[in-house]
């Protein structure tokens, strides 16, 4: 499967303060994409969108019949909508991806998106606790997700212990590799170092032992990839007059799904080295279906850092460090933007922002600009392999993709 291009909203702007609402959204994402691709829309076989709560933020549901709203030419063509929470964009590429594999369609057209700063924080809040176990976890908390992930920091605490300045090194790498996107949430933000120290003024406690600057941002956002077969590939390679193999591919996908509890997780991995083991498992399919044989063919990694203690699993369930041990990645610098393997150059969601169902899809845009050297002030020189991790829930969903050419 071949990504010809995309495009990506501004996740810095919000859209209903310019009375613009989520169908403003998915056309400007989708024309975008298209034109970067240059592929007209009478070539778009079918359309998948990843989106967690569009009937809880915009009380829009049927999103698929927007898509067929944008230009007479989407008229009849078929279209889905899939929910994972954090991992909606995820599924809806692993949704469009067999149809492609099994030659039902030659061209996808894949979005993810999400309206979330229409709502105050309360009930944006309340809204992303639908996708933890209501009644059942978090009960008393009152930021949900936070909360969970603290108790993951504190799991990492009793079994290998944690230091609170290594996740505000994650955050500080992050915020600051954003100031090099012009797409991201947090471009123009001034930072000072007390941001990242323990000051309950300029950076208070949230849930636990996670603090305001450990914890990503929801916003307003979209991105798209249009997928092709290989048959399409290279028809089109021949109508650019470039060669096929500079098209960058989906090598391969990982895709596995835990149950709902945090606290079950915990007790299931509770004789494994990894702290997610099915997360663990996730990252090996997508290296195994690709070929990777080491760690060390990758050359970039998107992560889904929801918060810092989320890239700090991360790093020691791609492998990069043993179990336990993610902090000897943040020490040495090997996952900053001129480090052995940087992890999110693109500032991730704690610098580039985090629209929920727009984040799985963002990240494969971002591998594809890498691996086509357009990805700007935050471009890794070189890059040929690049691997992705988008989770949703306290793991619940976890998916890895690896983009090269």
């Amino acid at each position: 499967m071949y990504i010809l291009g995309g495009y990506q909203t501004d996740f810095a702007k919000n859209w209903s303060r310019l009375d613009l609402a989520v169908f403003d959204m998915l056309k400007e994402v989708v024309e975008g994409a298209l034109a970067n691709a240059d592929i007209s829309p009478l070539e778009i076989d079918t359309a998948h969108i990843g989106n967690f709560a569009g009937e809880l933020f915009n009380k829009q549901a049927q999103l698929g019949g927007l898509f067929a709203a944008i230009h007479p030419d989407f008229a009849g063509i078929p279209t889905s909508r899939h929910e994972a929470a954090c991992a909606s964009g995820s599924m809806a590429v692993l949704a469009a991806s067999p149809e492609i594999e099994a030659g039902r369609y030659d061209l996808a057209c894949i979005i993810g998106i999400e309206e979330m700063k229409n709502v105050p924080a309360r009930k944006a809040a309340e809204y992303l606790g639908s996708a933890c176990w209501l009644g059942k976890e978090a009960v008393n908390a009152t930021y949900p997700w936070p909360y969970l992930f603290s108790e993951i920091a504190e799991e990492y605490a009793k079994r290998y212990g944690l230091s609170n300045v290594h996740l505000a090194e994650l955050a500080k790498k992050n915020l600051y590799n954003a100031q090099s996107n012009p797409n991201a949430q947090t471009r123009n933000w001034k930072l000072d170092k007390e941001n990242f120290l323990e000051d309950e003024q300029q950076n208070p406690v949230i849930e636990g032992r996670l603090r305001q600057i450990d914890c990503g941002r929801i916003t307003d956002g979209a991105a798209c990839i249009i997928l092709a077969s290989e048959a399409y590939a290279i028809e089109y390679a021949r109508r650019k007059d470039i060669r096929l193999s500079t098209i960058p591919k989906i090598k391969g996908w990982g895709h596995r799904t835990a149950t709902m509890l945090l606290k079950d997780k915990m007790q299931e991995s509770s004789d494994s080295p990894y702290v997610f083991p099915h997360v663990r498992r996730t990252i090996l399919d997508a290296l195994f279906r690709s070929n990777i044989k080491s760690i060390d063919e990758l050359d970039v990694i998107e992560t889904h850092d929801c918060f810092t203690i989320s890239e700090y699993l991360a790093i020691d369930h791609f492998g990069l460090t043993a179990p336990g041990r993610s902090y000897e990645a943040i020490e040495s610098g090997m996952i900053a933007i001129d480090g052995k393997l940087p992890i999110n150059p693109s500032g991730g969601l704690i610098g580039a922002g985090h629209p929920v169902g727009a984040t799985g899809v963002r990240m494969l845009l971002d591998a594809y600009k890498q691996v086509t050297n357009t990805a700007g002030d935050y471009q890794i020189e070189g890059s040929k392999n690049v691997a992705t991790l988008n989770i949703g829930g306290s793991t619940t969903t976890s998916a890895s993709f690896v983009v090269g050419v």
